[in-house]
């Protein structure tokens, strides 16, 4: 059975994981937080602005609650792009802004109903759902953007670390001695012929 305490612990963690989505653009410029960083464009203001959107969807819609302000609709391949950058036009406190209000939405839909409160999500092959289960999906959404966030600041700046109170104080000389111990490895592992 899946109980109260089940919920509250899902939803802890995904309060954490939002701050440190957020955490991940403090210090950073306009163009550091917009800047494509992969091939495929991932960027770290991108990144908070599809979560905001995926929050808004999987804690509204799904449940009936939809977000009272408009969301790019799923099944759009262009608002599906866009929703992973930020225009021009659209300023960084903006999407925050809009993250936190997705937030107060999402958090409220949590709250008011029981975990194993029925919803659905049509553009799933199984679409009838419980809030556990988005409970768990947006969680692991999250925490998979937040792993991609961490590799764009440390590309970015080098800045590392899971959460504010928990940045790593390594020095620079200290990373790269280790990064030198993995690359001879590497290198060994290769020429030995390693499978």
């Amino acid at each position: 059975m899946i109980d109260d305490f089940a919920k509250e612990y899902l939803h802890g963690d995904l309060r954490d994981i939002r701050e440190v989505m957020l955490w991940k653009l403090d210090g950073l410029g306009e163009y550091d937080v917009r800047r494509p960083l992969t091939l495929t464009g991932t960027n770290l203001l991108g990144l908070v602005k599809h979560l905001s959107i995926t929050e808004a969807r999987y804690f509204g819609d799904t449940f009936g609650r939809p977000f009272p302000e408009p969301v790019p609709r799923w099944d759009d391949a262009d608002a599906v792009d866009a929703a992973m950058w930020a225009t021009e036009h659209e300023t960084r406190a903006e999407i925050i802004d809009r993250y936190r209000r997705v937030w107060a939405h999402s958090d409220a839909t949590i709250t008011a109903l029981a975990i194993d409160s029925p919803g659905h999500v049509p553009w799933w092959p199984r679409p009838d759902v419980k809030l556990f289960t988005i409970l768990v999906h947006v969680l692991t959404e999250t925490s998979r953007h937040a792993g991609h966030a961490d590799i764009l600041r440390e590309q970015l700046d080098g800045s590392t670390g899971f959460m504010a109170g928990y940045a790593d104080g390594q020095s620079d000389r200290a990373r790269k001695a280790r990064r030198a111990t993995i690359e001879r490895a590497a290198t060994a592992a290769a020429q030995a012929g390693n499978a």
